[in-house]
């Protein structure tokens, strides 16, 4: 058995909620898991990109999967990656890149596990060509905490492996996965930014754009009048002229301190804002970019969530159905703007309508709307309720490994197939997501 240190509290990088594990459980090989004791509760923790407490479990303990980072199979010839859970998007990248691959699906970070990626069946600025990250696994093994272990695949015990895709770790480990990378010619991206102004252009700049392999929105969510729903849209391909595979570099900076409450308020942002709408010169500019500030502009930056101060931030995400999907985004919009509360990381997306495989996936055909709001005691926790009520309203759901705050109600709303899925939870392991989602753990604030 894996040796194990005190942790006295854990945090996700939304820094909300702070829970008390009872330990810190490192599994370093597969032989680690399972453990001997069978009480507390248990729950594999990747690299805690998480936002709410979707990798949190009080009183439990957390399996530290980091460890598990070895590659254990690659096929040049078919694209073919076999990798232990705990090996990092970002060691993946260091591998594939000179060889001539890139991942299928990526998010804004490349400090996820392939176990977190797989758990969350996270999405990236390609869904409307490529789906989630889960269609793109082949297989992966499942450990239970009764020592079984079971291969999983779209058509080997298919039942257990759409439970685990999406299933926020709470089926078993997942010891390693195989995942079906795609072939690049050069590290570089055709990009494009355009400039737009309220919702039905950037709709239309979507629809226009839906043979474009990656498109994502910037939008600005603190302006009013004129200039309300504004800003920039950017697309881009894998570049198909040949040139160098280099991956990308090590962070070089570092977010220092926790900054002070009053740095992010409205008028900070607006300034910021304004800034970020005018980076650009004219409405529309091309570029041929490196992937790295195309995909991940913030891991530049280490412990960039500091920036929101000691009391971290609150993520809401959600997706709307194209039907009534865009009356919903602009009162959304009009609801933050409202609130006084200042967010510069909004970013907007389209869904297609690839079937996610997980039970508990998130995307859904339409449009996605994710923001980072600071924590302010009696009015952060009162907006994400009137978000979520709002995104429930027009047929929408939010996603639970940015979520903080759903209530039960909403959850089993949001995702009907919960009780199916609840079959297949590991009766050994637990999240506190997972407790107040089913009721049996209050929200607190």
């Amino acid at each position: 058995m894996a040796s194990t240190k005190q942790l006295p509290l854990f945090e996700s990088w939304g820094r909300y909620p702070r829970l008390q594990a009872a330990e810190l459980a490192p599994i370093h090989w597969s032989t680690d898991f399972p453990r001997q004791s069978v009480a507390p509760a248990q729950l594999p923790v990747g690299l805690g990109r998480s936002y709410g407490d979707v990798c949190l479990l009080e009183n439990g303990v957390l399996l530290e999967t980091s460890g598990l980072d070895r590659f254990l199979a690659f096929d040049p010839s078919t694209g073919i990656l076999r990798c232990e859970a705990g090996v990092s998007l970002a060691q993946i990248l260091d591998f594939a890149v000179p060889r001539g691959f890139f991942l299928p699906v990526t998010p804004g970070t490349k400090f996820v596990t392939v176990g977190g990626a797989i758990a969350n069946d996270i999405h990236g600025k390609n869904h409307h060509v490529a789906g989630s990250f889960g269609c793109h696994v082949r297989q992966l093994e499942l450990v239970r905490s009764d020592g079984s272990s079971i291969i999983c695949s779209p058509e080997r015990n298919a039942d257990w492996f759409r439970a685990t895709v999406g299933g926020c770790g709470l089926t078993g480990l997942i010891t390693w996965a195989e995942i079906q990378m795609r072939p690049i010619v050069s590290p570089r991206i055709d990009y494009e930014g355009i400039q737009f102004h309220g919702i039905d252009e950037l709709i239309e700049l979507f629809k226009s754009n839906s043979g474009i392999e990656y498109t994502v929105a910037w939008i600005d969510c603190v302006s009013t009048g004129a200039n309300f729903a504004r800003g920039i849209y950017m697309l881009g391909d894998h570049s198909d002229v040949p040139a160098p595979l280099v991956a990308g570099g090590k962070a070089k900076l570092n977010f220092p301190v926790d900054l002070p409450a009053v740095f992010l308020n409205r008028h900070t942002m607006r300034a910021f804002n304004e800034v970020y709408f005018h980076k650009q010169f004219g409405k529309r500019v091309k570029s041929l970019v490196h992937y790295e500030p195309f995909f991940y502009p913030l891991d530049a930056v280490l412990h960039w969530n500091r920036m929101y101060g000691k009391d971290g931030l609150l993520q809401f995400q959600c997706a709307l159905p194209w039907e009534g999907g865009k009356e919903g985004m602009i009162e959304l919009l009009r609801a933050i703007t409202r609130s006084g509360l200042a967010s510069f990381l909004a970013v907007l997306k389209a869904f297609g309508d690839i079937p996610s495989p997980g039970m508990l996936s998130f995307p859904m055909p339409g449009l996605m709307l994710a923001l980072d709001f600071p924590i302010r005691e009696g009015v952060s926790f009162k907006l994400l309720d009137n978000l979520a009520s709002i995104t429930r309203e027009h047929g929408g759901r939010l996603y639970s490994a940015k979520d903080a705050r759903m209530t039960a109600e909403q959850f089993q709303a949001f995702y009907p197939q919960w009780q199916e899925f609840s079959r297949y939870v590991d009766p050994g392991f637990d999240s506190a997501f997972w407790q107040r989602v089913t009721g049996r753990r209050p929200i607190d604030g």
